[in-house]
C-alpha cells in the first residue's frame, strides 16, 4: 500500500470517531452550561409566575399557535402544486403537521425529514417527489425568515449586550443582507421562470413569480404569528417587534447549536437580550408556557395522528396484499 493510500485509510479510520467525540463533547459542554445556569434560577418564583398567567392570555396565545400550525401545514400544498402529485389536501396537511411537530421537538433530521419520507412513501410517493416537496417547504420557511429577520434587524435593531461582537450597525447590515438575498430569489423567479436546476442528481424547477410571492407571504405571516405567541405570553411588557427579533436570533442559534427543540438555547437568548426589560421569573414563565403551547401540546396531537396514520397504512397494505 502506498504512503498516500495509507494516509487516506488512516484518516478514514480515526476521523469518524474524532468527529463523534467532538460532537458529544460539544453537547456535554452545552448541557453543563445549561445546568449551571439553571442552578441560579429561583424556580419557585418561575412557577408562581406561570400560575399567575391570565387564562385570557393563554387562550389568545393558544389561538395564535393553532393559526401558526394551520398555516405551516399548508406549506407542502405548495410542493404538491409544484410536483403535481395526487394526495388529498387533508392528507398533505396532516403529514406536514405531524412532521413539523416532531421537527420542533426532535430536530429537523428526525422530524422534518425522516417523518416526511416515511409517511409520504407509505402513501405512495416516490423519493424524488418527496425530496422536492420537502425542499420546497424548507425553502418557503426560511425565505420568510430572511424577510422578517431582515426587516426587524435593519429597521428595528436590538440593543445587544456589550459583550456581543456585533453591534446595532452590524445588525442593520446583516438585516440588509438578508433582505437582499430574499429579493434576489424573487428576481430569479421573475427572470428565470421554468429553468431547471440540478443539485446532487435532483432536478428543481424555478417557481413562478406569483408562487415566490405566495411563499414569502405565507412564511412571513407564520414567523409573525410565532412571535405573537411569545408577545402575548409576555403580556406586552416588551414591544412586539423586539420580541419577534429576539425570537429570530434564537431560531438561528438553535439551528447552529443543533440542540433538539433549541432546549435552553431559546431561553438563554431571551434572557440575554430581554432580562433588562422583564424580570427573569416572568420571562422564563412566558417561555416555558410557550414551550408547552407550541412544542409539547402539538407533539401530543402529532403522536396520536402518527399512530392513526400508521394504523391506516397497515390496513391499506392488508387490503392491497394478495391472499
Amino acid at each position: 500500500m502506498s504512503v498516500s493510500a495509507l494516509s487516506r485509510h488512516s484518516r478514514h479510520t480515526w476521523w469518524p470517531w474524532a468527529r463523534r467525540v467532538l460532537v458529544w463533547g460539544f453537547f456535554a459542554l452545552i448541557a453543563w452550561l445549561l445546568v449551571r445556569q439553571a442552578r441560579t434560577i429561583d424556580w419557585d418564583e418561575v412557577l408562581d409566575a406561570i400560575a399567575a398567567l391570565p387564562a385570557a392570555t393563554l387562550l389568545a396565545a393558544g389561538a395564535l399557535v393553532a393559526c401558526s400550525f394551520a398555516l405551516y401545514s399548508t406549506y407542502d400544498l405548495l410542493g404538491r402544486h409544484l410536483t403535481r402529485h395526487r394526495l388529498g389536501t387533508g392528507t398533505v396537511m396532516g403529514v406536514t403537521f405531524i412532521s413539523y411537530a416532531f421537527n420542533l421537538n426532535l430536530g429537523s433530521l428526525v422530524g422534518g425529514v425522516a417523518f416526511r419520507y416515511r409517511l409520504y412513501s407509505r402513501l405512495g410517493l416516490g423519493n424524488q417527489t418527496i425530496t422536492r416537496v420537502l425542499g420546497f417547504s424548507m425553502l418557503t420557511n426560511w425565505l420568510g425568515y430572511l424577510v422578517v429577520a431582515g426587516a426587524a434587524f435593519c429597521f428595528w435593531p436590538l440593543a445587544l449586550p456589550p459583550t456581543w461582537k456585533i453591534g446595532n450597525e452590524g445588525l442593520r447590515i446583516l438585516g440588509a443582507v438578508l433582505l437582499a438575498v430574499a429579493l434576489a430569489y424573487v428576481v430569479l423567479c421573475a427572470s428565470a421562470r421554468g429553468r431547471v436546476w440540478r443539485v446532487r442528481g435532483h432536478a428543481f424547477k424555478t417557481p413562478t413569480l406569483p408562487m415566490a410571492l405566495l411563499q414569502l407571504a405565507m412564511s412571513c405571516a407564520n414567523w409573525s404569528l410565532i412571535g405573537g405567541v411569545i408577545w402575548f405570553l409576555l403580556q406586552g411588557q416588551v414591544g412586539y417587534v423586539h420580541v419577534l427579533a429576539v425570537l429570530l436570533v434564537a431560531a438561528v442559534a438553535g439551528v447552529v447549536t443543533h440542540v433538539p427543540a433549541g432546549l435552553g438555547v431559546l431561553e438563554a437568548v431571551f434572557v440575554a437580550l430581554l432580562a433588562h426589560q422583564v424580570a427573569e421569573p416572568q420571562l422564563l414563565a412566558a417561555l416555558l408556557a410557550y414551550r408547552g403551547l407550541y412544542y409539547l401540546l402539538p407533539l401530543v396531537v402529532a403522536t396520536v395522528g402518527y399512530g392513526v396514520a400508521e394504523a391506516r397504512a397497515r390496513r391499506l397494505r392488508a387490503v392491497a396484499s394478495p391472499r
